[in-house]
């Protein structure tokens, strides 16, 4: 019987099929409403994150953004587009709506709501800012700043551009949760 043997492989091939399109809507899934990585495109969030490695970007977490974490964000229409290796960027958050931020006090450092604020995740002897600012951040919006302020595009250098460098908190795609690859540096990540 020649047409038992194809017969029997049809199903197979349907369940074969269903599978991959469970799977691939599984992946949608997770990717959209749970985790989704992004590759580091350079060195403005050393000693931190270092160029080539890939975050998870936590979507599960609350719709607020808070200060101290790092966020990846869609930076379209606010951060530059010439020589910019993707629209998605990732920095941390310094500010929030309502808060006055300065740079800086008699010591170097920023001054958020009237307080010294402490970095530790800056590496040794790093300039908190060249760039002097004095600003209150609007409502549903965030300052952010690289870790490597000497090299990190970021709300400083962006004050007179649209939105005065300051990103709506609903283009916060997730949190930067953990390092993913290289596996020598993978991990989760403290604010």
């Amino acid at each position: 019987m020649p047409g038992t043997s194809s017969t029997r492989r049809r199903p197979l091939l349907v369940a074969a099929a269903a599978c991959v399109v469970l799977l691939l809507v599984v992946a949608f899934g997770v990717r959209q409403f749970v985790a989704a990585p992004f590759r580091v495109p350079s060195g403005s969030m050393e000693p931190t994150l270092r160029s080539g490695d890939v975050i998870l970007a936590d979507r599960t977490g609350s719709a607020a953004v808070h200060r101290g974490e790092l966020v990846v964000f869609d930076g379209s229409g606010y951060f530059p587009k010439d020589g910019a290796i993707s629209r998605y960027w990732v920095k941390r958050v310094v500010a929030v709506g309502g808060d006055s931020i300065r740079c800086c006090d008699d010591g170097g450092h920023l001054v958020l709501n009237g307080e010294r604020l402490e970095e530790p995740y800056l590496a040794p002897g790093t300039d908190t800012s060249t760039v002097r600012f004095d600003l209150e951040v609007p409502e549903g919006r965030m300052f952010v700043l690289g870790d490597n302020r000497a090299d990190s595009t970021d709300s400083r250098f962006l004050l007179g551009s649209p939105g005065g460098g300051m990103i709506p908190t609903d283009r916060v795609i997730g949190e930067a949760s953990r390092i993913v690859w290289p596996l020598g540096r993978a991990g989760r990540l403290d604010r």
